[in-house]
């Protein structure tokens, strides 16, 4: 696992989450939250926790970012971005079920809000999931430090050759090359 690359996909989540965060709910819900507006703290007494919020939230994006990292599939099929679309759709679907549901269960809210909040989640942690996937990209492979490859295309044979390989090597190459094709024409 990639630790810097981690963290900073997990510090590009926190900033994407800040972005989506105001767009849904100072933007897209903002008329709900006034409508529901005596079930919520007043805009004044919220300024003092924001600090309290937006740590807990980098928290948050840095568990996000890792758990994404402990379950990438380098392998798989798909690019990085669908993988982060699918871990943060995953994400969404936990958050929604244990968290952002209950504050339509718990709280005077209409029922509408509760609603759009839980789907909402499950859009912003597609996002969240693109932007983790983005920036955590498994590595390139490293390349051999060698002078040049010789690739025999005609026999599917590949052959590393060195700065210091010896006649004896390249007889060998050689030898190996004649088989396979005997092998191909025969």
């Amino acid at each position: 696992m990639n630790y810097p690359r981690m963290v900073l996909a997990g510090i590009g989540v926190w900033v994407a989450s800040i972005a989506v965060g105001y767009v849904i709910n100072d933007i897209w819900l903002m008329r709900l939250y006034q409508a529901n507006a005596w079930a919520y703290r007043r805009a004044g007494d919220v300024r003092a926790f924001v600090p309290i919020g937006l740590g807990v939230q980098l928290l948050g994006s840095l568990a996000f970012a890792f758990a994404y990292a402990k379950g990438y599939e380098h392998d798989h099929e798909g690019s990085e971005v669908a993988q982060g679309i699918r871990f943060g759709l995953v994400a969404a679907l936990m958050v929604a079920g244990f968290a952002t549901v209950w504050n339509l269960v718990t709280q005077p809210i209409a029922v509408r809000l509760g609603v759009l909040e839980t789907v909402s989640r499950v859009g912003e942690f597609g996002i969240y999931g693109a932007v983790v996937g983005l920036i955590y990209r498994h590595p390139e492979p490293r390349l051999p430090k060698v002078d040049s490859d010789i690739v025999d295309l005609e026999a599917g044979f590949r052959q590393v050759e060195s700065r210091n390989a010896t006649h004896d090597g390249r007889e060998i190459h050689e030898k190996a090359n004649h088989e396979v094709r005997k092998i191909h024409e025969g």
